[in-house]
């Protein structure tokens, strides 16, 4: 966690993915979720190659640590999922 020049929190996160087709179903499935605060806080989920990248910038530290473990707590949800059902069938 690190600050910006505006005393922002800034947090960053990369998540390597076997493949950038399973990265893009990872992407595509948090992405629909908003933060639920109008304020305070704002997330960047992007994919390069088969990485999935997401960057936070809060306000607070309570609202990044909440935002963050909510993130991660879908992540780990949409990865045993993926796990689950086997590697995704090229389309």
């Amino acid at each position: 966690m690190a600050t910006d020049g505006t005393g922002k929190l800034e947090f960053s996160l990369e998540v390597p993915f076997p493949s950038s087709h399973e990265a893009t179903i990872a992407l595509r499935s948090l992405s629909p979720d908003r933060e639920p605060r109008k304020g305070g806080i704002s997330k960047v989920i992007t994919v390069s190659g088969s990485t999935l990248s997401v960057r936070w910038s809060a306000d607070e530290a309570r609202i990044l640590r909440v935002s963050v473990n909510s993130f991660l707590d879908h992540l780990s949800l949409v990865m045993e999922t993926m796990d689950m059902f086997g590697p995704p069938v090229a389309m």
